[in-house]
């Protein structure tokens, strides 16, 4: 959905309620099963300031207040990950110092604020699943053979990861190097 959309050369009635504006800019934006009633995240939406006109100003103030609802523990997370640079792989640890894959991931959204299990598994199981077109900076990717995950990052953009790649090896930014993943959203 553009800007140009909700111009009123457009056919579209210049004046638009308030309720209608964010319902239809929320589910148009979001693809409808972002929002889960009773989550925060669809509270914040609710409350962010929409101007009456359908105009440009209403667009873009909508499109900047679902983007931040949809990116926030996701981004802080991203970030927490990569100020563990150079940690040290470490099978089975959970930080603050060394790591491994699940245990990055983990340390990472907690101190985002989200709590995961785990494994790399559990995390997968706990996670909402997304396509990899939906894919966003500071969602998790999963790497799996068949049915099984056995890896785990969180997504920095442009097809790299933020993770703990193996023994003898250091927390870093890599890019994908399989098509056998399956994305999540915390």
């Amino acid at each position: 959905m553009s800007a140009r959309d909700h111009h009123p050369a457009s056919g579209v009635p210049a004046l638009v309620s308030r309720a209608a504006a964010v319902s239809v800019l929320t589910l148009a934006l979001v693809g409808g099963g972002g929002l889960i009633p009773g989550s925060t995240e669809g509270a914040t939406a609710a409350a962010a300031p929409v101007s009456v006109t359908a105009s440009t100003t209403t667009t873009t103030t909508a499109m900047t207040a679902v983007s931040a609802v949809s990116s926030g523990s996701g981004h802080r997370a991203l970030r927490i990950a990569a100020s563990k640079k150079g940690s040290p792989y470490r099978w089975g640890a959970t930080g603050p110092r060394s790591f491994d894959c699940s245990g990055l991931t983990q340390y990472a959204f907690k101190r985002a604020g989200k709590r995961l299990p785990r494994t790399a598994d559990s995390q997968y199981r706990h996670v909402r699943h997304i396509s990899a077109s939906a894919r966003k900076r500071g969602d998790l990717v999963f790497f799996h053979a068949g049915g099984t995950v056995y890896h785990v990052g969180i997504y920095a953009g442009k097809g790299r990861i933020w993770h703990a790649p193996k023994p003898g090896a250091s927390v870093r930014k890599e890019r994908i190097w399989t098509r056998s993943v399956w994305y999540g959203r915390a």
